[in-house]
């Protein structure tokens, strides 16, 4: 029985007995407490909270699941993965224990033919709680189950609890016996790897305390109603039911194993650690696609890291097995098919996913061009020098430049047979965490201890922000810093931190540039502002110099912005906003904000989307944007709680912290942002939008750079220059230049064919006249040597395959040809059969020439390439060619 009727069978059952049927939640957790949703139960957890009532009496689902608190396990074992799926029924206070045990006993041991299982029920062992005495009677009683198929189990194995207090209570599990081939006998209380648990009955009816652990609690009483948790793995039912020794023999992953055979030529069951890594690429490829499907994007943080970590051990292991191109592709395919069959929407989403999985297996594999190699030479020096451990710098310099997680380079490491400094390297990267956090505290302070504006802010109160309404205004000096140190007065050519007791200064915040400016004083002092920032709450913090004069503490001052910046920032927050709802419009809500600047006359914003956004939806958002310009709406501004906020549809700002009173900015019926910034009154003050265009600024987030107003006018008018000078040279009109342009580049491309072809042929003749000097080493024809620079690996790869075809007869051959190409060396290395027969393979001679070069390299026996960093080298790996040929032959 396949995995996809299992799930229909499960959700037809237990709808006919008035279960609602809940859709599986996403992975990505409601709940702030978890990474990931690692259990079935998890989105039904508030209804057993008591914080919201059930939709519904009784429900049912079958919930995706990802567990990852032991990665590096996957694949050692046949038990361990990442994600799993989880049949459960639930009851809120409906029925209780003899409902549910009745009904997985009919649902597991009904015929097949009746919509059931067809389990055999004498194979059918059960597992209850010490003192359950009335779980133990309904299973023998009502059931039939003969008592020494029941065994009682303690707190440990049979009582359930969401590891805080609240709702618990005993459980039932229902385990099948797999026979003698599997262990001894005894029961699931002997062995569990015979007797395998599939199906958990949990039966909520106490109410517990605090303490620790699955067993050190007290149990407070008994709750107000009583509910049923069941859980039935369908990974662990279909090994049952599909006759297979584990899950990774399933149907759902098989099939990826089987993909993986086709791309690498390897077996499953063939070797230990060939089948270690099946297991990896089977089980990780299944979880990434699940977890793009859902919204994940592979990061440096949270599940964006778990998915990036997986989804590297997967790509690695199948270069492991010898896949020396992209795999991703396929293996990401077969999942998909296989997968959709019970999540339709992984189908129709099939674009995206592949997209992000695709992106983020041509990250890794250029990561591992260059970290592979500095991860060799770090090994190769640490066992020189008599080490076994290697260094924290390096395992820091792989993850800083190279992007290898820790635990890539602990793998890698550890078949290398060496440990890694991890205390060293977490040392050097919470050092880098806290020269980030101090950058980023100058900016906010100046390196000025935060307790001086605290206690400024303790003295003085906080600052009333007037810019809203004035561009200038009275205000009073209530406090100053002078390099960083409170001060009571400064002079001219002091550099100052300048807090007022109200100021029309807006201080950098939400994406907007602070404000610059003047602060004058009644005795004629003038202090230039250059820019403000808000190190604590409430206190803006005026940073700039004494132009002329004496600054004093209680001194009365006037503060006036600079206008016009504020006017050309002002243009740009209106035009983020725009911006905004035109890419929401055109991609959905997933292009949401993730980060912003304004700044005068331009603007970045960056947005979530997994692949580029096309040039013919960009001009459309432009125009949309520049279409709102025109209608002149208005642009407002009004406080409200954050809930009437939310009611009203108004999006919040990406990375903000909002309190119960909000401040909305609305654009006509266009747009609806919580915001503090400040912006135009009506939309024509904008003039003119010009996206300049998008790019990619790390995995899922795209950003959108643009102009407004006059920036963007003269923008304009600079490209109408350049698009004259091109008429001029190519002669047509305007309308003309891409077809003109594109003709000329089309003749120059014919040429360059030309040429390449002329080459080519050049560096074949070659094949003959190498194939009659092949040197006799052993009775092996060995060909070895160099080609002309500048030969592409297609070419060297072809040449080196026409001259082993040259060798006659069953002679043993094999052919080694080096080159240069782009600064580089390269080699392609070819034997036929009769020289593998003599234990002479392509992957191990590249690899031998690969690793003088200062590179890597592999493939498969009868053929493979490899490259370096060290062209000077080629000599030296000739030699090392030749002495394997010798040795091994």
């Amino acid at each position: 029985m396949e995995s996809a009727e299992i799930r229909r069978r499960w959700l037809s059952f237990f709808e006919e007995r008035g279960h609602a049927v809940v859709p599986s939640a996403s992975l990505i957790a409601d709940d702030p407490t978890l990474l990931l949703v690692n259990a079935g139960m998890v989105p039904f957890k508030p209804y057993f909270l008591g914080e919201t009532k059930p939709p519904a009496p009784r429900a049912t689902s079958v919930q995706k699941c990802v567990r990852t608190p032991d990665i590096e396990e996957v694949g050692k074992t046949t038990r361990h993965g990442t994600f799993f799926q989880m049949c459960g029924n639930f009851s809120f206070g409906d029925y209780f224990k003899e409902g549910a045990i009745k009904y997985a006993w009919e649902l597991l041991t009904s015929s097949v033919a009746d919509g059931g299982y067809g389990l055999e029920p004498e194979k059918l062992w059960i597992t209850v709680y010490l003192d359950d005495d009335e779980a133990e009677q309904i299973w023998r009683e009502k059931i039939g189950v003969p008592a020494e198929r029941i065994q009682r189990l303690g707190k440990k194995d049979n009582f359930w609890s969401m590891g805080v207090p609240g709702p618990c209570g005993p459980c039932s599990e229902i385990n099948y016996d797999r026979g003698p081939e599997f262990g001894v006998e005894g029961g699931p209380a002997v062995n569990d790897e015979r007797y395998v648990e599939i199906w958990n009955l949990v039966f909520m009816q106490y109410e517990r305390g605090a303490g620790d652990g699955k067993e050190d609690f007290p149990i407070l009483g008994d709750l107000p109603s009583k509910n049923i948790d069941t859980g039935l793995g369908l990974e662990r039912l279909a090994m049952i039911l599909q006759g297979v020794q584990n899950m990774y023999e399933t149907d759902t992953l098989r099939v990826v194993m089987d993909k993986a055979t086709e791309l690498t030529g390897v077996q499953y069951g063939a070797a230990k650690d060939t089948d270690v890594s099946m297991r990896v690429v089977a089980d990780h490829i299944r979880t990434s696609v699940m977890l793009i499907g859902d919204g994940v994007t592979p990061g440096n943080e949270g599940r964006g890291y778990v998915l990036r970590r997986i989804m590297r051990r997967a790509i690695r292991n199948m270069r492991l097995m010898g896949a020396t191109g992209p795999v991703v592709q396929d293996l990401v395919d077969v999942v998909i098919n296989t997968m959709g069959q019970q999540y339709p929407e992984l189908i129709t989403d099939r674009k995206r996913i592949e997209t992000v999985a695709l992106a983020e297996e041509a990250a890794f594999l250029k990561a591992v061009k260059g970290g592979t190699n500095i991860l060799d030479t770090a090994v190769t020096e640490t066992k020189a020098a008599g080490g076994s451990v290697l260094s924290g710098d390096k395992a820091f310099l792989l993850h800083d430049t190279w992007g290898f997680p820790i635990d890539l380079t602990l793998e890698m490491a550890a078949e290398q047979g060496l440990s890694v400094d991890e205390q060293g390297f977490r040392r050097l990267m919470q050092e880098q965490r806290d020269r980030a956090k101090a950058d980023a505290k100058a900016k906010k302070t100046g390196h000025a201890d935060v307790s001086s504006y605290r206690e400024i802010a303790d003295r003085a109160g906080a600052t009333e922000f007037t810019g809203y309404a004035t561009n200038q205004g009275e205000s009073t000096i209530v406090g100053l810093l002078v390099n960083g140190v409170s001060a009571p007065a400064a002079s001219e050519g002091d550099e100052v931190e300048v807090v007022l007791d109200r100021t029309p200064f807006y201080a950098e915040g939400g994406g907007q540039l602070a404000d610059q400016g003047r602060i004058k004083l009644d005795s004629g002092a003038v202090i230039v502002v250059r820019d403000v920032q808000q190190p604590v709450p409430g206190v803006s913090v005026h940073k700039g110099s004494v132009q002329v004069g004496e600054v004093t503490v209680g001194a009365s001052a006037y503060a006036a912005i600079d206008v016009s910046r504020r006017r050309a920032i002002a243009r740009a927050h209106s035009a983020t906003h725009l911006t905004h709802q035109a890419l929401r419009d055109a991609l959905g809500p997933t292009a949401a904000q993730a980060g912003s600047e304004n700044s005068p006359g331009r603007f970045r914003f960056d947005f979530g989307s997994p692949n580029a956004v096309p040039g013919t939806v960009l001009t459309d958002v432009e125009q949309k944007i520049n279409d709102v310009l025109s209608r002149e709406l208005d642009v407002t501004a009004e406080i409200m709680s954050i809930d009437e906020a939310k009611k009203q549809g108004a999006i919040a700002e990406f990375g903000e912290k909002y309190g119960e009173r909000v401040r909305v900015v609305t654009i006509g019926d266009f747009s609806k942002e919580l915001c503090g910034g400040t912006h135009v009154g009506n939309t024509a003050q904008l003039g003119l939008v010009k996206l300049l265009g998008e790019s990619s600024i790390g995995s899922g987030v795209r950003r959108v750079e643009a102009l407004v107003g006059v920036d963007a006018y003269n923008f304009l008018a600079k490209e109408h220059t350049v698009v004259a000078q091109l008429q001029e040279l190519v002669k047509g009109r305007p309308e003309e230049l891409p077809e003109k342009i594109a003709s000329m580049l089309g003749k120059l491309k014919d040429a360059e064919k030309e040429i390449e072809k002329f080459r080519a042929e050049k560096v074949l003749q070659a094949a003959a006249g190498l194939a009659e000097n092949a040197q006799d080493i052993r009775g092996v024809a060995l060909v070895v040597g160099t080609v002309p620079d500048g030969t592409g690996a297609d070419d060297l790869r072809k040449l080196v395959l026409d001259v082993r075809g040259r060798i006659q007869g069953d002679r043993p051959a094999v052919v080694a040809l080096f080159t240069t190409a782009g600064g580089r060396p390269l080699t392609v290395i070819a034997t036929n059969e009769a020289a593998r027969q003599r234990g002479l393979k392509a992957g191990d001679l590249v690899r031998t020439a690969a690793k003088t070069l200062g590179g890597g390299g592999g493939g498969k026996p009868d053929v493979a390439q490899g490259g370096g960093q060290n062209p000077a080298a080629i000599p030296e790996a000739i030699s090392a060619v030749e002495r394997l040929v010798v040795e091994t032959a």
